[in-house]
């Protein structure tokens, strides 16, 4: 899950993914705008994928594109992502890839039914840090009738057959998964592991209201000018007495900041 208070920003991350993409000798064109979908292959899938690709296609006007990271090499999934306007995908690992979307764009985190996506919220943190610039937004499932369980498969891929007949039938009563220790919740794993029917009149709904733009165009403008250097910076300490010290540190604005239309500056 999330770690409060991580002393990383968004630019940082940015500045590690342009790192990576220069090694993978991965350049960005500007295109026409498009969405990609990531599919999985083997669990957690999407039964409807061709229906949600229609329906995002003639909502948004754009080309959508699915991207699979069992039948296509890394770097070539990285140069889609990195001009796309709009991620989609079920929770999962593949959703670090968000790191490499330009400014602006829009993640699509998909939950199964019983798993609430406040309890599952590295992806939320990513997007928001301070600088990553993307918008992001939840859907989960919440009819039953639209999810398909595994319960004879092994434990570790949702399995529930090895368990007493009596925490069976509760984990398929319950309506929600928990709270719980990563990763070994047999509910949890239970849930996880379910492929969904995309409820399509619902998901769009969610997303309409999530938006910000709702023609997602990716706001490269709006980090163009950035504050210079600080100016003059000094750190001074003192021994005040046996057991006690302090440390000053002072600066000058950077010379640019009153041209920036800015409400808060934080120094770090």
């Amino acid at each position: 899950g999330p770690k409060a208070n991580i002393l990383v920003s968004g630019n940082e991350i940015r500045q590690f993914a342009l790192f990576l993409m220069d090694r993978l000798n991965i350049t960005t064109e500007e295109s026409d705008d498009y969405i990609v979908v990531i599919k999985r292959t083997s669990n957690r899938l999407i039964l409807n994928e061709a229906e949600l690709l229609l329906a995002l296609a003639q909502e948004y006007k754009m080309r959508t594109i699915t991207v699979s990271l069992e039948e296509q090499t890394f770097a070539s999934i990285v140069q889609i992502i990195s001009a796309a306007s709009m991620l989609v995908s079920m929770h999962g690992a593949q959703l670090i890839t968000s790191v490499f979307l330009p400014r602006g764009a829009a993640v699509i985190e998909l939950f199964p039914y019983a798993v609430n996506p406040e309890h599952y919220t590295p992806y939320k943190t990513l997007a928001s840090l301070p600088g990553m610039d993307l918008q992001y937004i939840a859907w989960r499932n919440t009819i039953e009738k639209n999810t398909v369980a595994y319960p004879d498969r092994p434990w570790d891929q949702g399995g529930i057959s090895h368990l007493e007949k009596e925490e069976q039938e509760h984990i398929l009563a319950s309506k929600e998964v928990p709270r719980h220790l990563c990763c070994r919740n047999p509910e949890w794993l239970f849930r996880i592991y379910q492929d969904t029917i995309l409820d399509i009149p619902s998901f769009l709904e969610v997303v309409r209201d999530g938006l910000k733009e709702p023609n997602l165009k990716k706001s490269k403008t709006s980090s163009v000018i950035h504050p210079g250097r600080v100016r003059q910076p000094k750190c001074q300490t003192s021994v005040q007495a046996a057991h006690e010290a302090k440390l000053s540190v002072s600066w000058q604005i950077p010379w640019n900041l009153k041209y920036l239309k800015v409400r808060e500056v934080k120094y770090e």
